[in-house]
Parts: C-alpha cells; sequence; structure tokens
C-alpha cells in the first residue's frame, strides 16, 4: 500500500513558517504519542536549528503507558525538553510553563542581562495534521483561539495567540512533508488520521492494522469484537508472510462486519463498513491504550 499526501497548501504554509521561525524563541512540537517517531515531521528539525525545542507527546491516554515511557527516555537523550499531556482533558498542561521556562532559560537569562525584563516567551506551535495543535492551544489558553476538528488540515492560516505576560503562542497549520520514503511511516500516519482517508483504500488499511494488533496487542482485537475474531485474531506462534498475515487480517475484518451487524444487501459481510468501524475504535482509543512503534534501539518497530 503505498501512501503520500502533500496537498498545495501545505507548501505555502512551509514558506510561511520559515519566514516566521526567525520571530520566536522555541518551538513547541507536538506529535502523536502513539507514533511518536512517524508523526515528528523532519523539515522542523532543518528550520527549526538553533532553536529551543519542546515536544508534547499528545493523546499521551491512547498510547501504551510503559511505551511512552521509553519514548520519553529516548527524546530526552536526543537533547527534547518532553512533557505527556492530553489536551483533550488537560492532563499535563500544568507542567509545560515550567518546562518553557526551563528550555528558553538562556535566552530569558540574556534578556535579563541586557535589561530586558518580562518580554514573553515567543513560541511556534507546529505538528503534522490532525495531531491536536488546536485542542492543545485551546485548551492551554482556557479558551477558544483555534479551529479544531477531526480531521487533517483545519487551521489554514498561522495565528498569535498571547496566554500570558511571559508566553505568547504562533499557532501554524498541520504540515507533512513532501514524501515519505519509509511507507511504514505513511500507513501510521493514516492509522491515525493524518492522512486524508478519502486518498486511501480504507479494507487494506484496516488489514494492515490488524496484522499489526495481531502481533503485538491481540487481546485488543478479542476484548472489543469477541468470539466473531477470537480464532483468528489469536497470534499463529509460528513466523508466516506478510501476504498469509493480510489473509487472516480479512478473515478477521470478517469477524468484525459480523459481530458489528455490518451486512450487504446479499446477506454477505460488508467488510467496507467494518473497516471504517474499525479505524475509528482505533483512533478513538477504543481498542485501549496502544502504541505503534518504539524507539529505535528498542526494536523492529522503528
Amino acid at each position: 500500500m503505498n501512501i503520500q499526501w502533500y496537498p498545495g497548501h501545505m507548501t505555502k504554509a512551509r514558506r510561511a513558517m520559515q519566514e516566521d521561525i526567525k520571530l520566536i524563541d522555541l518551538i513547541i512540537e507536538l506529535v502523536d504519542a502513539r507514533v511518536p517517531l512517524s508523526s515528528r515531521n523532519p523539515d522542523i528539525d532543518q528550520l527549526g536549528k538553533g532553536k529551543a525545542r519542546l515536544i508534547l507527546l499528545n493523546k499521551a491516554d491512547m498510547a501504551d503507558e510503559r511505551r511512552s515511557e521509553a519514548w520519553m527516555s529516548w527524546l530526552k537523550a536526543q537533547g527534547f525538553y518532553v512533557v505527556k499531556v492530553n489536551s483533550r482533558t488537560g492532563a499535563g498542561l500544568k507542567q509545560i510553563n515550567a518546562a518553557v521556562q526551563e528550555a528558553c532559560r538562556e535566552k530569558i537569562e540574556r534578556d535579563r542581562r541586557r535589561g530586558i525584563l518580562n518580554r514573553p516567551v515567543r513560541a511556534m506551535v507546529v505538528g503534522i495534521p490532525n495531531v491536536g495543535k488546536s485542542t492543545f492551544i485551546n485548551s492551554f489558553a482556557g479558551k477558544a483561539c483555534a479551529k479544531t476538528g477531526n480531521k487533517p488540515g483545519v487551521t489554514k492560516g498561522n495565528q498569535w495567540i498571547r496566554l500570558s505576560r511571559t508566553l505568547e503562542l504562533l499557532d501554524t497549520p498541520g504540515i507533512l512533508w513532501p514524501r515519505f520514503e519509509d511507507q511504514q511511516v505513511g500507513l501510521r500516519l493514516a492509522f491515525i488520521g493524518s492522512i486524508n482517508d478519502e486518498i486511501l483504500q480504507k479494507e487494506e488499511l484496516a488489514a494492515e492494522l490488524i496484522c499489526f494488533l495481531m502481533k503485538s496487542y491481540p487481546d485488543a482485537l478479542k476484548a472489543r469484537y469477541g468470539e466473531a475474531v477470537r480464532e483468528e485474531a489469536a497470534p499463529s506462534g509460528e513466523p508466516v508472510s506478510h501476504p498469509e498475515e493480510l489473509k487472516r487480517a480479512y478473515r478477521v475484518l470478517e469477524g468484525i462486519a459480523e459481530a458489528r451487524g455490518c451486512l450487504t444487501k446479499g446477506n454477505g459481510r460488508d467488510t467496507s463498513k467494518a473497516a471504517s468501524i474499525l479505524l475509528d475504535d482505533f483512533r478513538s482509543g477504543r481498542l485501549g491504550r496502544i502504541t505503534l512503534e518504539l524507539p529505535p534501539e528498542q526494536g523492529e518497530e522503528k
């Protein structure tokens, strides 16, 4: 499954970000805690050279807690300040101000030496589509400052938001990078909803997600969909080829259709509808706390 998505407005957004980067002291990058590496735009590292960096592991309530701790350690070892947050509930947001002050300590002390007092830290909020930037800003500010939505591309332009005397945020549109060299990255971004669903083959995407879940979280499928998927979702215990995995995955998809009453006019199983249900269940956290990749040195899920 080859996934590429880079609509024209992202080129414009990247140029605007490049212009604004000289105005800011700190880059606050939101990533999805379920795919902390795949949801990091590599262009940000290039654009943000020399700037303080804070990474927020958003949607941490949906991610495997043990793996999130491993990711925090790994990211800190790369030189980033890191905070786990849940923008919808506000969990972790109280830790951000302290992290901002620590990340910008040199800048704040430099200002003081120059006699510049109370100049706010100016932070650019960046992230790929649908990672939760606008929800984060609204929760952090305590009011609706940015448009939100459950699909990519809601924020269209840059917007300055003054939060306090010590911090100003620049909201930016979600941007990807022009080409996914690793198709596993494209798959993971499609799983979490950062790729426009209209360009995707949902049944194929759902089958790929099932392949991962059968290996890493088989109980999640059984707990959600019951006896209809129990036999197929159980780990085989033997190495099998990817085509064989996909065959099993499609049988699981048929089981999900049966469990959820997804039937066609001829009383067949509507696997297209079942695929939408599975993806929605994953994206909303109803399958449980799941992380799709490990830190690079910890396994093959890099």
